[in-house]
């Protein structure tokens, strides 16, 4: 009896591993235009502040940028608590407020 309940505890375990290993990852998207002051919102998994300000990478890293014409289109940055990777948008409409 001792064993089987060892077996089953094992198998859980290697499918717990499993689902791991495959899960995918959500990725976040946050609308800049949608977010009131200086541009900082809360990781919508873990709630680490990721800040504009903040260029030390010690809460989040930049992952990939996407330009167009000279423009910032968007950031896909990861945060680094928790390992959530977020899409950031809304570069131009702020740019273009930054101009008025």
């Amino acid at each position: 009896m001792v064993a089987n309940t060892k077996a089953k505890k094992g198998r859980l375990n290697m499918l717990k591993k499993e689902f791991k290993k495959n899960r995918v990852q959500s990725i976040y998207t946050i609308d800049l235009t949608q977010i009131e002051g200086d541009g900082s919102f809360p990781c919508p998994r873990c709630g680490a502040l990721i800040s504009p300000e903040d260029e030390t990478e010690e809460v989040y890293t930049i992952v990939e940028t996407k330009v167009a014409n000279d423009e910032l289109l968007e950031l896909i940055i990861s945060c680094c608590t928790c390992g959530t990777t977020l899409r950031v948008t809304g570069f131009q409409h702020i740019v273009g407020l930054a101009g008025e």
